[in-house]
């Protein structure tokens, strides 16, 4: 399957939140098919570190990471940084009104898992996220 998308602006890194070494795997492999590289945050501590160390144009964030989950940690890169990346949800959680909690949290997307290829690439075009050159 080939996906396709346009994108109108520089190349931005992504941030990878997600604590399960399968799904990372899984994601990891759906970016770089889409052409995009991401480094990789275990929990929302290191998502944090990463913060501080280095500017990304989104963050792709697990909601139910150990030590700080995804909701404080999205809350907390609002009140930390005024000029934040973008931050997309992903979660296998479908309770109702999650969407909403994720939202309310300062989350600009929503994708549930399982991640789609075309749910992704559909993600990043609509946030203007381009990709890398190889």
């Amino acid at each position: 399957m080939r996906v396709n998308a346009k994108y109108s602006v520089s190349p931005s890194r992504i941030l990878l939140a997600e604590d399960n070494e399968l799904n990372r795997k899984v994601t990891l492999l759906m970016l770089k098919r889409l052409g995009y590289k991401a480094d990789i945050a275990r929990n929302g501590i290191e998502v944090l570190e990463a913060l501080g160390r280095r500017s990304y144009g989104l963050v792709l964030m697990n909601i139910g990471m150990p030590k700080m989950d995804g909701i404080e940690t999205t809350r907390e890169i609002r009140r930390r940084w005024h000029n934040s990346p973008k931050i997309i949800a992903i979660t296998a959680y479908v309770l109702p009104g999650i969407r909403a909690i994720c939202l309310e949290a300062g989350m600009d997307d929503y994708i549930g898992k399982a991640v789609k290829i075309e749910e992704l690439a559909k993600a990043l075009g609509e946030h203007q996220l381009s990709q890398v050159s190889s």
